[in-house]
């Protein structure tokens, strides 16, 4: 009756969705096999193929839970098992995560074989093992992250010394004496050491954290003796201590005494960088005419408007140029960043009045399509009008890089947004009247619009294009706008770590770090997790105007000659003769107390080009401009002159000659 009763109200859209839910739940061969996990998680998909080439004679352990797609509680683990893996993806040369499902058809045999009754179930294989072994199935209740993560550790002490991950650094405890030897011993690498308790974790939870790096040797120290506590000042377990290679050592200063805050502090070190990142050079970046860049020192805590204007610099005079024409949706998406980087951009006067012209520009345009060259003449200035100005060449500071292809625009390019997000935050009222001031997602589209269509790396433009489809329309005010940009660039750091793009003097990591925001991070139940509170107060304090740094900013000296705009930038070459993107030349910054003494007779110069002239219209006049002016009109009035005598006496004798009486 219930049947016929269901069937009688098939036309209900309800009972529809009832059915669809059924012939899910009851047809699980049909159901997607990689809904739980995707290629984009930090873990291995293994199958029906893989499983036993990837576990025998490996040179990793593994943890590899069997599960079913259909299984209601593998669904509702799968996040956490996301969790597990993107938090220990820096043991995967001593353990590695996988994942197999036993609902894929192909997959059937291989579950039956490995003897897989119950999902999820986690099975445990060692390294090195050239027999095959079905695994240690783990059978504990408790499936929480912190406890699986700590049941790897064990899992990796527990393999013999024929069978150890040949990458895997020894976990067992080191002894007081061999600390105490260290002392005032010079070395070629850092030393760190964990004191704790003898059942605590956090030792060898670290030294798996720095397996990838290298110029850092990390031990632990079980249950210090009152000796060893005494004399190195240790009053708390568990408490870090680092030994230096030039034979300095002291406690490591962290907020809290966590595995996160020592794994990011020793990460951070000056040397440390991954075993698989290219070499640092000396400080200094090579260009193609063989000067050496200074390095430049700068404070990680401040933004410096010298990254962002050369970022700007770089945007509008290269990345856009390569556009000979701007229109349709390319140039209402040059119009809408224009406008929202004009209303909320927080730099100085000059560049401010530049994006403003450009946009006032860009609005009185009645036509179609804009040549591009067009809008270089107006960013260059060639209308020498006053006080506007952009400089003109690239002086990166908080994103210079160890060598001249890392870091640089892309970095600026984050810095301009995050900076953007926050400023709409802290202005609300700075983008009324342009059509995007009800939209708390206006920088972020704008954002996402620029990138995929002018963004020079189109693979970057289509993660951020994935990342922006799957949540950007989530976001419902301002704040949320400038949490979902920082998210999203963290996913960025912690996909690309480790990559060749990645600078060693640099590494990705989750940001802000412990040293610049400590309240920012907390661990629960064992798993670093955020405040963003604190992360949303922090980020609204970095990216203020209050905290740019004038730095290392190029001065203004009037306006940009147009035979030196007009010049293209000169390239730098990399390794070879290999042809590389254009750049702009790098120029080495004077220090501060000879800036103003170089060349006195161009400052001389600069000073007098530097005059205001008259204003109107928002068009700036020289003194030149206007006794050019002046002249024209005197001529003009002249010639006007000539002409009314010249046809005046035309007139008359004409008159003279048809009027004369005849007899």
């Amino acid at each position: 009756m219930a049947l016929r009763r269901c069937w009688s109200c098939v036309s209900d859209y309800r009972y529809w969705l009832l059915l669809v839910a059924l012939v899910l739940i009851f047809n699980p061969l049909q159901c997607s096999t990689t809904r739980l996990y995707s290629s984009t998680d930090p873990l291995t998909i293994l199958t029906s193929e893989t499983l036993k080439k990837s576990l025998q004679n490996s040179s990793t352990a593994w943890l590899v839970q069997f599960y079913s797609s259909w299984c209601g509680h593998c669904i509702q683990y799968a996040p956490t098992w996301s969790a597990l893996a993107g938090d220990v993806k820096d043991w995967d040369t001593a353990i590695r995560i996988g994942v197999l499902d036993c609902a894929d058809e192909k997959n059937f045999d291989t579950c039956k074989e490995y003897g897989i009754h119950f999902y999820p179930t986690f099975r445990y294989f060692k390294a090195r093992n050239s027999q095959p072994d079905t695994g240690k199935t783990y059978r504990g209740a408790d499936r929480e992250l912190p406890t699986v993560r700590q049941l790897m550790v064990t899992f990796l002490q527990n393999h013999s010394q024929e069978d150890w991950p040949p990458a895997c650094p020894p976990l067992e405890p080191s002894r007081a004496l061999e600390i105490l030897s260290l002392l005032g011993q010079k070395s070629h690498q850092y030393t760190a050491v964990i004191f704790e308790d003898e059942k605590s974790f956090v030792g060898r939870e670290v030294i798996l954290d720095l397996m990838p790096y290298k110029g850092l040797n990390v031990t632990r120290v079980a249950e210090p003796d009152k000796i060893v506590r005494e004399k190195l000042g240790i009053e708390s377990l568990p408490s870090g201590y680092l030994f230096s290679p030039d034979g300095s050592h002291g406690l490591i200063d962290v907020q809290k005494p966590l595995r996160f805050f020592f794994s990011s502090y020793l990460k951070l070190l000056p040397g440390v960088r991954r075993k698989q990142a290219r070499r640092i050079p000396e400080k200094a970046v090579s260009v193609e005419n063989g000067i050496h860049v200074a390095w430049k020192e700068f404070n990680k805590s401040k933004v410096y408007m010298a990254d962002l204007e050369s970022g700007l610099h770089y945007l509008l005079r290269v990345e856009l140029a390569s556009h000979k024409t701007l229109e349709g949706e390319e140039l209402k998406t040059f119009k809408d960043f224009v406008t929202v980087v004009a209303k909320l951009f927080p730099g100085r006067q000059p560049v401010v009045k530049l994006l403003e012209t450009l946009l006032e520009w860009l609005i009185s345009l009645p036509i179609a399509h804009i040549p591009y060259d067009a809008i270089l003449d107006l960013v260059n200035n060639k209308m020498r009008i006053s006080g506007m100005f952009l400089t003109n060449k690239i002086d990166w500071v908080g994103c210079q890089g160890s060598q001249p292809e890392l870091r640089g625009y892309p970095c600026s390019l984050w810095l301009l947004f995050h900076t953007l997000t926050v400023q709409a935050a802290e202005r609300p009222d700075a983008l009324a009247n342009t059509g995007l001031e009800d939209n708390p997602q206006a920088v972020l589209q704008t954002m996402r619009k620029y990138i995929t269509t002018f963004f020079g790396c189109q693979e970057c433009g289509r993660h951020f294009e994935e990342m922006a489809k799957e949540s950007m329309n989530q976001v419902n005010t301002a704040d949320e706008s400038v949490l979902w940009l920082w998210k999203k660039h963290n996913i960025v750091n912690n996909r690309l770590a480790g990559a060749l793009s990645e600078d060693p003097m640099f590494p990705k990591t989750s940001w802000p770090t412990p040293d610049l925001c400590p309240a920012c991070h907390e661990e629960v139940d064992g798993l670093h997790t955020w405040n963003e509170k604190e992360v949303l107060a922090f980020l609204k304090r970095h990216y203020v105007f209050s905290n740019m740094s004038p730095k290392y900013t190029a001065e203004q000296e009037g306006p940009v000659p147009g035979n030196q705009a007009d010049k293209e930038p000169a390239a730098v070459k990399v390794g070879g003769d290999a042809p590389n993107p254009v750049v702009p030349s790098v120029r080495p910054a004077l220090p501060e107390k000879h800036q103003n003494k170089e060349k006195p007779e161009a400052n001389v110069i600069s000073q007098k080009e530097q005059k205001p002239g008259v204003t109107f219209l928002v068009l700036g006049f020289s003194n030149i401009d206007m006794s050019l002016c002046v002249l024209l009109y005197v001529a003009s009035c002249l010639f006007l002159m000539v002409m009314f005598f010249f046809f005046r006496m035309r007139s008359k004798r004409w008159k003279i000659k048809h009027n004369r009486l005849y007899v």
